[in-house]
């Protein structure tokens, strides 16, 4: 994979998952840099907490190293509308919707995620990638 990847949260939860070949996978994306937002280390650490019972401290130590290695950005009123825009006419749900807003945003050429349709096209300028199929 080449470009200006996004990361979606469902890609940075192999981080912690039960197989080891989507853990290391994880581990390269994320060693490798992309574009992450508020929303997606909210996810993570929601996940993390509730679903995986991880501690406090492994979480902080995951969310900084996601943090050192990926540019983080907050979201914005202007990237909601967008947001709902795209969820209105893709019809996807608005979370997903929100991540491919961002990406566009941020001028990403791909969002990394098992949860959308691998290989679409949004907008001519951006292309939805599950890195571990």
């Amino acid at each position: 994979m080449s470009g200006r990847p996004f990361l979606d949260s469902n890609a940075l939860l192999y981080l912690i998952g039960a197989d080891p070949g989507k853990a290391a996978k994880a581990r390269d994306l994320i060693d490798a840099g992309g574009v992450v937002t508020v929303q997606v280390l909210n996810e993570f650490t929601n996940v993390a907490r509730r679903k995986q019972a991880l501690d406090w401290d492994e979480i902080e130590d995951m969310l900084d190293r996601i943090k050192q290695l990926c540019e983080v950005h907050s979201m914005t009123l202007v990237t909601h509308e967008n947001a709902v825009g795209l969820a209105r006419r893709l019809q996807y749900g608005i979370y997903d919707a929100m991540i491919l807003a961002a990406a566009l945003e941020h001028n990403c050429d791909q969002v990394l995620s098992e949860d959308m349709q691998d290989g679409q096209r949004i907008d001519r300028r951006l292309t939805i990638r599950n890195p571990f199929a």
